[in-house]
């Protein structure tokens, strides 16, 4: 099973800027992050196959960019403009749904890493 490491969270005000980083195991068909917040469902942020074509949810199109260095097998996620209600738990993912992926939803998951904090202050 694909081995997965989140590094970057962290705390930052409204209006800031904060990147994740996993390094993989191996790169899977596609991959991406989600979150969850406490007591609140969980939420696909972004995905990016291995072509290179990548998916949002709508809540953080535009100021998320998803990114993978193939040589280094790590995965990016790039968070601009963070708002309080990203505060969340957020987990690099993969093992994709791929019928998911190929619609341009953000898919499900089978794989995920240990989580990295994101709090975010008005």
């Amino acid at each position: 099973q694909t081995q997965l490491e989140e590094s970057g969270g962290g705390s930052v005000q409204a209006g800031g800027s904060l990147r994740l980083s996993c390094v993989a195991s191996e790169y899977t068909y596609c991959m991406g992050w989600f979150r969850q917040a406490p007591g609140k469902e969980r939420e696909g942020v972004a995905a990016i196959d291995r072509r290179g074509t990548t998916t949002y949810a709508d809540s953080v199109k535009g100021r998320f960019t998803i990114s993978k260095d193939n040589a280094k097998k790590v995965l990016y996620l790039q968070m601009n403009s963070l708002k309080p209600e990203d505060t969340a738990m957020y987990y690099c993912a993969a093992d994709c749904d791929a019928k998911m992926m190929a619609s341009g939803r953000v898919p499900d998951f089978g794989a995920w890493g240990q989580g990295t904090q994101v709090t975010i202050s008005s």
